[in-house]
């Protein structure tokens, strides 16, 4: 495992002292914890903005949906939303 030095404003190493009491755990490891759930969500979010990237350029194209299959599918969310 590898080590990293973070500074913390006095208020924030605090808070982080208090929140590791409350929670019974080391604070290194709340660090951890939340360091990796944000790298996670980021990752998430930078996936969710490719997609959405390539599908407004190929918009009409011929990599969007079969018109057809778009339809259909339409209509079966259509079916499940009246049920």
């Amino acid at each position: 495992m590898r080590t990293f030095h973070l500074p913390l404003s006095d208020d924030l190493h605090h808070a982080l002292r208090l929140e590791a009491e409350a929670a019974q755990r080391p604070a290194t490891e709340l660090v951890r914890d939340a360091l990796a759930g944000w790298l996670k969500a980021r990752h998430r979010q930078r996936i969710a903005e490719e997609i959405e990237r390539y599908a407004i350029a190929e918009a009409g194209g011929p990599m969007d949906l079969d018109p057809e299959l778009e339809a259909a599918g339409v209509e079966f969310m259509m079916q499940g939303e009246a049920s």
